[in-house]
């Protein structure tokens, strides 16, 4: 219940420093703020990408249909 109330009210504050940066900030040089990007319950990870060459694709459908 304790971390909810947090919560809530961080929720309110993050919208408050999200509206009072978009007022200050010069729409021609930054994006638009959010109040997720204030918030510190929310985390904010990026997904893991990993690169493969095409081989890979190769093998995964193309080879697994001809051999069986």
């Amino acid at each position: 219940m304790a971390e909810a109330k947090t919560r809530q009210a961080w929720n309110h504050t993050a919208s408050i420093l999200a509206m009072l940066a978009n007022v200050h900030r010069d729409p021609k040089k930054s994006r638009a703020l959010r109040p997720a990007d204030f918030h510190p319950h929310l985390r904010h990870e990026k997904p893991i990408i990993t690169k493969v060459g095409i081989n890979v694709l190769k093998q995964v459908f193309v080879d697994r249909r001809s051999g069986g």
